[in-house]
C-alpha cells in the first residue's frame, strides 16, 4: 500500500494516467492497435555479465485477436540464444514515434524447434534472414535447424495510449506547467498476470 500511495501522491501524472475501469477485452483490442501501428518492437534479453542487450524484431502475425504471447522467428546462431539460455526472463517494447503509444511485455522467453508449431508463423519473407549456405541443409527455408521460434510468455503487459495528437499535448502540457498541475496526456493501462491467464484460458497454479 505505501507503495501505490506513494506513486499517487508524488507522481500525479502517474496518478491521472491509470484506467483501471476498462474490461480486459477492451485493453486487449487497444494494445493490439499500439502493435499493429508500430509492427517493430525491441526484444532485451540479459547476458552472463549482467548486461542488457536489446535488438529490433517484428513478431509473427498472431493466431487469434485475444492471443497475448509473442511469437519470434529467429536465427538459433545468434547469441540472442547464449542470453535466452542464461536468463530467459525477456522484455519486448514497442513505441509509435507519432502518437507515442507505447507497449511493454514483461515475460518469459521459450524456444521451440518444432517444425510443426514453425510452420504455423513461417512467412517467406523470413529466408532473407537466414540465407541458403549452399550446403543442402542450411536453405535458409521453414525446414532449415537455424530457422527456431521464441515465445514471450507476457506476466504483465503496461502500455499507453495518447489522447490527442502531437499540438494537442504540447497545449495541455503547457497548461499543466502554468497551473502547476501534473497532467497526463494519455491513459497507462495494465494488463494484469491474472487477466492474461484469464484472457488465454489458463489457470494460475
Amino acid at each position: 500500500m505505501a507503495s501505490t500511495d506513494k506513486h499517487e501522491t508524488l507522481d500525479p501524472v502517474f496518478a491521472n494516467a491509470v484506467n483501471n475501469k476498462l474490461t480486459p477485452e477492451q485493453k486487449i483490442k487497444d494494445l493490439k492497435n499500439v502493435i499493429q501501428a508500430t509492427k517493430t518492437g525491441m526484444l532485451t534479453s540479459r547476458d552472463k555479465s549482467g548486461y542488457l542487450h536489446a535488438r529490433a524484431m517484428t513478431p509473427a502475425s498472431p493466431q487469434s485477436e485475444t492471443q497475448l504471447n509473442l511469437f519470434f522467428i529467429a536465427n538459433s546462431a545468434s547469441h540472442k540464444f547464449d542470453e535466452l539460455d542464461n536468463d530467459s526472463h525477456v522484455n519486448v517494447s514497442f513505441y509509435n514515434e507519432k502518437t507515442t503509444d507505447w507497449a511493454s511485455f514483461a515475460g518469459i522467453a521459450k524456444i521451440s524447434h518444432d517444425r510443426e508449431e514453425i510452420k504455423k508463423y513461417w512467412s517467406p519473407m523470413f529466408a532473407g534472414y537466414f540465407g541458403d549456405l549452399g550446403d543442402g541443409v542450411h536453405k535458409g527455408d521453414v525446414n532449415d535447424p537455424r530457422v527456431t521460434l521464441i515465445e514471450v510468455v507476457p506476466e504483465e503487459i503496461e502500455y499507453w495510449v495518447s489522447r490527442h495528437g502531437v499540438i494537442g499535448r504540447t497545449v495541455e502540457v503547457a497548461a499543466a506547467a502554468v497551473t502547476g498541475k501534473g497532467h497526463a496526456p494519455g491513459e497507462l493501462r495494465v494488463i494484469s498476470k491474472e487477466e492474461i491467464q484469464l484472457t488465454q484460458g489458463l489457470h494460475a497454479k
